[in-house]
């Protein structure tokens, strides 16, 4: 069987694995954020953290426990980072600069996880266990939190309150992915995934000599790194390292995993607003995205022209012959379509179009389907955009689910987008015009350009890949993306937080003939051109210098 072939089986795979989770893990997670019963264990943290889940929360309380949560986290995670040289099991590694830890404290608690440092070679047992893997669980259960908060916006009427924040953040941890993480490390030490607590000891080479390696909790860090769509590597290759994915069939279920709870999440949003077909439309344009651009990369990367190219049967360099120029594809766009981030490939490697695609991907805003509840949110607010839009082409009052997009709610939603392409441009700005940050390009030109378009695009984005060419370790990089991945994170919430507010207090209005149909086929049209539009309209002038001039020059 050929390459292309084989690739499209695994995307079959994928969608066939994918349908036969998505209704009873949907069902599942709505169950858990509806329930008025709260688990012993969950009863216990709650008593330790001092919160009453059953307080209901307004927007403003709602807002304020994210973001006390979540300062609290980067503070831990950063003094962790700081006395790293006298805790047990640092296995003889130096406490982390201050600039290289206030980022990564802020990638791993903003579910960003940027690393601009060697993990194998800085950080040890306890700071990847108890920090790094710890905030792998909890930022993806604040992402979580927050999508159901404004699909309980839909959902309720009259009222202000969106749930309880302590209660939603445990049960999402709890009740949903601790336990679908330990089946995850399960399935990939079977594959060959290392889990242990090794020290530091010689391995010897093919080609003479010796290398210094350690171990770890390798396994467990990678599969909840995978199902949170968080993306940081207890290696340096990442997912390209054999202690991380070791052949194509793990590579295969990690994908699996990057996709399952975005995807599921829209029958859970069907389900919390009590209709299940709203779900279907939105689950119907994140497959139709993911779908082709997936296509789009395959064809990119097997068929770009060039006699070394074609003589490879694909674009080889940069990707490991254990999962191949399709293995690669998929797991690329899987990644920068959703908030992952993690590589199982070196995406500077990828040809001028290939490294363009991921870079759109995360340019989308990451809605296809997206990151673990940022997704969600993000394609909603896409939803809406699109109602406006089809409510001014007939003169209509738009409405979404029984909800009146008024002034507010589109002031809401135009603030969320504007934020994150304001962040990339401004930032990327400044970066090509100061002599400091472009010391850290390895390349010149059109590539060079594109490795720091592609830098704050991850960051504002909170995916957390890099085109390798890219110095990021340095005090200019690391305190100017740390800050770029916390205001990318959070400011987004202060709008749907706000957002949902504003919709739950609303009455609901009444389905008439006039009422567009937001379940239909012609809705999911409008909502797919809406996403490819005006991320078209955004970022188009910046990909014609990077990745575009490149792939037209090659």
């Amino acid at each position: 069987m050929g390459p292309v072939p084989a690739s499209v089986l695994q995307v079959v795979a994928l969608v066939v694995a994918l349908g036969l989770a998505y209704r009873p893990l949907g069902d599942y997670m709505a169950g858990v954020y509806s329930s008025p019963k709260h688990l012993r264990a969950e009863k216990a943290i709650y008593r330790i953290i001092g919160a009453d889940p059953t307080t209901e929360m307004r927007w403003p309380a709602y807002l304020r426990g994210v973001l006390a949560f979540s300062a609290v986290s980067v503070l831990f995670l950063y003094l962790l980072q700081r006395v790293q040289g006298g805790l047990p099991g640092s296995l003889g590694f130096s406490s982390i600069d201050p600039d290289q830890a206030f980022n990564t404290a802020a990638s791993f608690v903003s579910n960003t996880n940027w690393q601009s440092y060697y993990g194998e070679q800085a950080m040890g047992h306890v700071v990847q266990t108890g920090g790094l893997a710890v905030q792998n669980f909890l930022s993806a259960a604040v992402g979580m939190a927050v999508a159901v908060a404004l699909v309980r916006g839909f959902a309720r009427s009259r009222t202000g309150e969106l749930g309880n924040f302590w209660s939603d953040l445990v049960r999402g941890t709890v009740r949903i992915l601790l336990p679908i993480a330990v089946i995850g490390a399960i399935v990939l030490v079977a594959c060959g995934a290392i889990q242990n607590f090794a020290g530091i000891h010689e391995v010897g080479q093919f080609t003479g000599g010796s290398q210094q390696w350690n171990g770890g909790a390798v396994a467990s860090q990678e599969a909840i790194k995978e199902l949170g769509t968080n993306g940081g590597g207890y290696f340096n290759a990442n997912s390209a390292h054999p202690f991380e994915n070791p052949d194509g069939i793990s590579n295969l279920f990690e994908i699996f995993l990057i996709l399952l709870i975005p995807f599921a999440l829209t029958r859970t949003f069907g389900r919390m607003v009590g209709n299940v077909k709203q779900g279907y439309a939105i689950l119907a344009a994140m497959v139709v995205i993911w779908i082709g651009f997936t296509a789009v990369m395959l064809w990119t990367e097997f068929h770009h022209g060039g006699t070394a190219f074609q003589d490879a049967g694909g674009a080889l360099e940069g990707k490991e012959t254990r999962f191949g120029v399709g293995g690669s594809s998929i797991f690329a766009v899987a990644t920068t379509l959703t908030s992952t981030g993690a590589v199982n490939a070196f995406l500077s490697s990828f040809t001028g179009y290939g490294g363009g695609i991921a870079l759109l991907g995360m340019q989308l805003g990451e809605v296809a389907p997206g990151g673990v509840g940022s997704g969600l949110y993000g394609i909603l607010i896409m939803a809406l955009i699109a109602v406006f839009l089809a409510g001014l082409m007939v003169g209509r009052t738009p409405e979404y689910l029984g909800k009146k997009i008024g002034t507010r709610q589109i002031k809401f939603a135009a603030l969320y987008i504007l934020i994150t392409p304001a962040l990339v441009l401004s930032f990327t700005a400044v970066a090509m015009a100061l002599p400091t940050p472009g010391h850290s390009m390895t390349n010149s030109g059109a590539h060079g350009f594109t490795e720091i378009l592609y830098a704050y695009t991850s960051a504002a984005n909170n995916n957390g890949s890099a085109f390798a060419g890219l110095n990021a370790d340095t005090q200019w990089f690391n305190t100017t993306l740390g800050i770029v991945m916390l205001l990318g994170r959070f400011l987004p919430m202060v709008f749907i937080l706000a957002l949902a507010g504003s919709l739950a207090e609303q009455k609901p209005v009444p389905e008439t003939l006039g009422t567009l149909r937001t379940h239909k086929p012609l809705f999911v049209g409008l909502l797919v051109g809406t996403v490819l539009i005006v991320t078209a309209l955004t970022y188009f002038p910046a990909l014609a210098l990077g990745p575009l001039a490149e792939g037209l020059g090659s």
